[in-house]
């Protein structure tokens, strides 16, 4: 089947180049000329415009834009355009559910069908597959079956659920048509959120092993200092590679999260080349303000999302604000913070 691809970055790339081993035609258009010269010379068919872009694609046009959420809109309104009734348009960024039902019924209107896509599967989907969660009109989706199959990981990826009945679920597949226009985003909202919870966890467990020698330290005495009490109880110096390893292999935690831990302490397992500034691209929030609206609890999420606001400094003020109380009250003087506390 032919697909065209707008964005060719970190995940719409080798995205083209999966499709193309897998005998797909692929048209695309990047603003990175290099980027499209190699996948050009993979097989794919490369443009210069986007007028030069949708003459190329076979009738129906299926365009797939990967691209961030913050272009999505005004692209759109480029494209949509130079296309005709019946043609798919596909977004399968990370946009907000609730813009896919907005811009679905735009677009049938113009008799553009219009699928939203969450892809999950990184910069290693290349190899392993992309986890597909698609809203929209079933007949669209039904339509490019065999390009969702191709992209997908397939029912190898993870041993059948014991008790399952196997009824041809494209979901052991690995993609899977969730409901109408906004769902698949919605699901992969949700999925995001879980995400930060998952890497926050991990990160707090192996933070405390990392610190489990401190009773080997000389303990400040002050009275700006709690005191440990028993430093005989802190004397493990655990090497997290090595913990990281053995978690993979029988515990209750092994997760790909948990591969990506112990290949971060091969490269370094001080991590000095990271910074520990954590960014968050919107799923977190949308996925704890719609727990709102909707009245669930979802206290790991939100600490998760808010840990992340704190990494970027954003809680510097209030923490400033907090030591300005203790010494308006106490006289309490601030302590050197030292490298490694």
């Amino acid at each position: 089947m032919q697909i065209g691809m707008i964005g060719i970055g970190r995940m719409g790339g080798d995205m083209v180049r999966r499709l193309l081993r897998k005998g797909h035609k692929c048209v695309i258009y990047d603003h990175d000329a290099r980027a499209m010269d190699a996948l050009v010379g993979e097989g794919a068919v490369g443009t210069r415009s986007f007028s030069e872009f949708v003459a190329q694609l076979e009738i129906p046009r299926v365009v797939w834009l990967m691209l961030p959420a913050v272009a999505v809109e005004s692209m759109i309104a480029e494209i949509v355009p130079l296309l005709e009734p019946g043609d798919i348009l596909i977004d399968g960024g990370n946009s907000h559910y609730q813009d896919d039902i907005r811009r679905s019924g735009e677009l049938r209107t113009k008799g553009i069908r219009y699928l939203d896509v969450g892809t999950s599967g990184g910069i290693l989907g290349l190899e392993r597959g992309y986890c597909l969660m698609i809203g929209g009109e079933l007949a669209a989706v039904k339509l490019l079956d065999s390009v969702f199959n191709s992209l997908a990981p397939g029912s190898k990826a993870a041993q059948p659920t014991p008790g399952r009945i196997q009824g041809g679920s494209t979901a052991e597949q690995g993609y899977f048509h969730c409901g109408p226009s906004g769902a698949g985003h919605f699901v992969k909202m949700v999925h995001n959120g879980i995400e930060y919870g998952l890497m926050a966890a991990y990160a707090e467990g192996f933070n405390i092993l990392r610190h489990a020698n401190v009773g080997n330290r000389e303990q400040e005495k002050d009275a700006e200092t709690a005191p440990l009490r028993h430093p005989e109880h802190f004397q493990y110096d655990f090497d997290l590679s090595e913990i990281a390893e053995l978690w993979r292999r029988g515990s209750v935690i092994p997760s790909w999260l948990l591969d990506l831990c112990a290949q971060a302490f091969i490269d370094n397992q001080s991590l000095e080349r990271f910074s520990g500034r954590v960014s968050d691209s919107g799923e977190g929030r949308w996925t704890i303000n719609a727990a709102i609206e909707e009245g669930i609890p979802t206290p790991v999420l939100s600490a998760a999302l808010y840990q992340r606001f704190s990494s970027r400094g954003e809680a510097d003020f209030a923490d400033q604000l907090l030591s300005a109380m203790r010494y308006q009250f106490g006289g309490h003087k601030e302590k050197l913070l030292l490298k490694g506390d």
